[in-house]
């Protein structure tokens, strides 16, 4: 990539970018606009539409068209071809779509590079789903010439809403199996970082996405977002963010039955066993909760580590995060970037409050990153808490920040009950040389995803989701494809 500061002066100069609906781009019907703000020095990027349920309509009727039209009679082999063109768009365009992401939202542009595999897995692995579309034939009890089969059927117009976390993988992972069953989509990305999915959206359509199969709506969340869950004319929900908003959508799609997919917050543990490889295991526990300055639904913030090493290993955890570089993720050398916005700012400084008002010792960091490079942004220090217990807000409350709860344990059957006490179930860790021990962890673990000696891992073809409050439905493999498919029996008296 060429010089990154001259790239970003050319990708976004303050402009208007507009929003996608029915195959043309197009301001919101209300005329009202939004800033795109560069969380790294507080720099508007462009200006976006400022959608509303207006714009929500025409887009699920377009949606609706486009279903019932021309993308109807694409066979399973066109939509596999168009899917493997889009992944040979986006491996052109890769460089520009991660400084998009990076500047639209913070990211580390190291960490947004390195995302190239999952993303082009993503795509090119759906393409593969889009011809393995089946039914089955049933042999069925009635006498005579009585048939009996299955066929998959796509639900039809899909409602998305995306976080801001990591827009280019979290929008593919919501349209590609969309793509590869026959839906369409109405994909309502979030208002803090918007301009990557619109991008995404043009480099659909340059790849032959007919009109009207993906429509991208922006906007706030309770305008936008709140229409999209409530509309009549769409099919499916699907939704990535916080559990509340989670439950909110889940309850608005109770007035059509729409069916809903939920991948929501976590508190995830990580457990630090007294076999543990420390060497191996310090920098994967730091980054657990320090990739992406924390602003990850995975997060493993709750950090159990046996009695016995816990003083060294959370040692070893904090010299490593002192050593972390803060900075615009625009800079290659940049480890932590910024928080996204100023609210979210004030939530973490709440819970940085809140840690040592309760009781819990800073071992390391503890407040606001400042200094030259850092005027204008929102930038934290990396934090462990040591002296913290199971009842404290840090070690309960989901913080989206770069902050680590640290806390000892004695024995497995303690720290299993106690890494289970919590109303979230997205993911944990467990690190451990011990094969009977990590097996016995994973298994009695209430999580969707458990990594042994290792963190992060995400696979197109390995499905992911949540426990309890986490959600439900998975996206990734086989299952996935599943959400955005109906059954339909069908009879033939042949006699």
């Amino acid at each position: 990539m060429k010089d990154l500061q001259a790239s970003a002066a050319e990708l976004y100069d303050g402009s208007f970018r507009p929003m996608l609906v029915g195959g043309t781009w197009r301001g919101a019907q209300s005329g009202r606009e939004m800033q795109a703000i560069n969380p790294a020095d507080g720099t508007c990027l462009a200006t976006v539409p400022r959608g509303d349920a207006a714009d929500v309509d025409a887009a699920v009727q377009a949606a609706r068209a486009a279903f019932e039209g021309p993308w109807a009679r694409f066979t399973p082999y066109e939509r596999q071809a168009l899917l493997l063109r889009i992944a040979e768009r986006f491996e052109v365009e890769w460089d520009t779509l991660c400084l998009s992401d990076t500047l639209d939202m913070g990211m580390p542009i190291q960490r947004t590079l390195a995302n190239q595999r999952r993303v082009l897995g993503m795509l090119r692995f759906y393409a593969g789903q889009a011809v393995s579309i089946h039914g089955q034939t049933i042999p069925n009890s009635f006498p005579g010439d009585i048939y009996s089969s299955t066929v998959r059927e796509p639900v039809g117009v899909v409602g998305a809403i995306i976080p801001w976390n990591a827009p280019i993988a979290g929008s593919v992972w919501k349209i590609v199996p969309a793509l590869a069953t026959g839906c369409t989509m109405v994909l309502k990305p979030s208002e803090e970082a918007s301009l990557t999915v619109l991008m995404i959206a043009r480099i659909m359509q340059e790849a032959g996405l007919p009109d009207g199969v993906l429509n991208i709506v922006t906007g706030t969340g309770a305008e936008a977002g709140a229409a999209l869950a409530e509309h009549p004319g769409v099919d499916k929900i699907v939704f990535t963010g916080s559990t509340a908003t989670g439950q909110a959508i889940a309850r608005a799609a109770t007035g059509t039955l729409k069916r809903v997919s939920l991948e929501l917050g976590g508190k995830s543990p990580v457990i630090v066993c007294r076999d543990a490889d420390i060497d191996k295991a310090v920098p994967v526990a730091a980054m657990a909760v320090f990739a992406n300055s924390g602003q990850i639904c995975i997060a493993g913030s709750r950090l159990f580590v046996a009695r016995e090493i816990h003083g060294e290993f959370v040692r070893r955890v904090a010299d490593y995060a002192a050593a972390l570089k803060i900075g615009p993720g625009i800079a290659a050398d940049t480890d932590i970037g910024p928080i996204i916005s100023a609210r979210q700012a004030e939530r973490i400084e709440g819970y940085l409050s809140a840690g040592p008002a309760e009781g819990a010792e800073v071992v390391t960091g503890g407040g606001r990153a400042t200094g030259a490079g850092l005027e204008g942004g929102h930038y934290f220090q990396p934090t462990i808490f040591g002296g913290v217990t199971d009842d404290m807000r840090v070690a309960r409350e989901e913080i989206f920040g770069p902050v680590i709860s640290a806390m000892p344990f004695d024995t497995l059957d303690e720290v299993v009950a106690r890494a289970n006490a919590t109303p979230y179930g997205l993911a944990a860790g467990v690190f451990s040389t011990h094969l009977g021990t990590a097996h016995k962890l994973a298994h009695r673990l209430k999580a969707g995803s458990v990594w042994v000696n290792m963190y992060h891992a995400i696979d197109p073809a390995v499905p992911f989701g949540g426990m309890k409050m986490s959600g439900y439905g998975r996206e990734g493999g086989s299952e996935h494809v599943e959400e955005y498919l109906d059954t339909k029996a069908i009879w033939i008296n042949a006699d």
